[in-house]
């Protein structure tokens, strides 16, 4: 049987300029949902967030049908062999889902594990949460 296993991760990814924050933030955590080997359940919690670069004085806002960067930190909940293809996994997936949703974006999506740490300590204090409805249950129960 495999190991569960609580995954701290970071997505980020070009979405349409006029794309909606909280709609890919769910869109993640159904895909997650599927993730699971064997029909075993895969939760994602998190938050989302837009990592827009900073307008300085002096210089023009990002054109109205330019590409925005979107963020996902938070933890995967699941079961498997080990956090290497527990991430690849989640990698192909969330490509796949991306791109279904919205194109072609120019660029998969980058999907990688992170530190515990720097969830907690990079999440913007504007980003929204996604699925946390069962997660504090099931990375209770996987510890």
């Amino acid at each position: 049987m495999p190991d569960s296993l609580i995954v701290p991760l970071f997505v980020t990814t070009d979405l349409p300029p006029h794309a909606d924050l909280a709609e890919f933030g769910e869109l993640l955590a159904r895909t997650a949902r599927v993730l699971g080997p064997g029909g075993s359940e895969a939760v994602l919690s998190g938050t989302v967030f837009w990592l827009d670069r900073p307008v300085l004085p002096g210089q023009r806002p990002a054109a109205d049908d330019e590409l925005r960067f979107a963020g996902m930190l938070g933890h995967l909940v699941t079961s498997g062999p080990g956090v290497r293809e527990v991430v690849a996994g989640v990698r192909r997936a969330i490509g796949a889902a991306v791109t279904e949703r919205y194109g072609d974006v120019g660029a998969a999506p980058a999907v990688f594990a992170i530190r515990d740490r720097d969830v907690r300590e990079r999440t913007p204090d504007s980003a929204l949460p996604i699925d946390s409805r069962r997660a504090a249950e099931l990375v209770g129960a996987a510890r």
